[in-house]
């Protein structure tokens, strides 16, 4: 499982001019899966993200959790995460999940956000979606569980 991490000051997904996810403060995460992959990696990984000490406190730190700041999680699924680029100039998604093992994994992660207290927004699962981000910093961060 990968997960691109970024802080936000504002993020929404949309799907055909209709917003389906939007929040303000707090984290936008594309996350992707592979064949191996299990719900374990999901509770870590969740565990991961509620702990990540990445907002400033009053001495300019990154010092902060996400519920410390009062921020929310958008959540969208991003089988190209597992595009492989090494040859040709078409990328390979062959290790990205089928939606069967993917999407369960998915809904876990999320679920595992929500039961940590945060509020979660997603995107629509497999959809042609269009990713508005502010980013904040800018912070990105590259979390993987294999």
């Amino acid at each position: 499982m990968r997960l691109v991490l970024q802080r936000v000051t504002r993020a929404s997904v949309s799907i055909g001019g209709r917003r389906v996810g939007a929040i303000e403060t707090g984290f936008l995460l594309l996350a992707g899966f592979t064949h191996s992959d299990t719900p374990e990696q999901a509770v870590w990984l969740a565990e991961k993200v509620a702990g990540l000490r990445i907002f400033s406190d009053p001495e300019g730190k990154m010092n902060l959790a996400l519920a410390e700041v009062g921020g929310a999680v958008l959540v969208v699924s991003q089988f190209t995460l597992y595009g492989d680029s090494a040859k040709g100039r078409r990328p390979s998604f062959i290790d990205a999940a089928r939606p069967e093992v993917a999407i369960p994994l998915y809904e876990r992660f999320c679920a595992e956000l929500v039961a940590r207290g945060l509020p979660v927004e997603t995107g629509e699962f497999g959809a042609d979606m269009q990713v508005e981000i502010h980013n904040d910093g800018p912070v990105t961060i590259l979390l993987e569980r294999a």
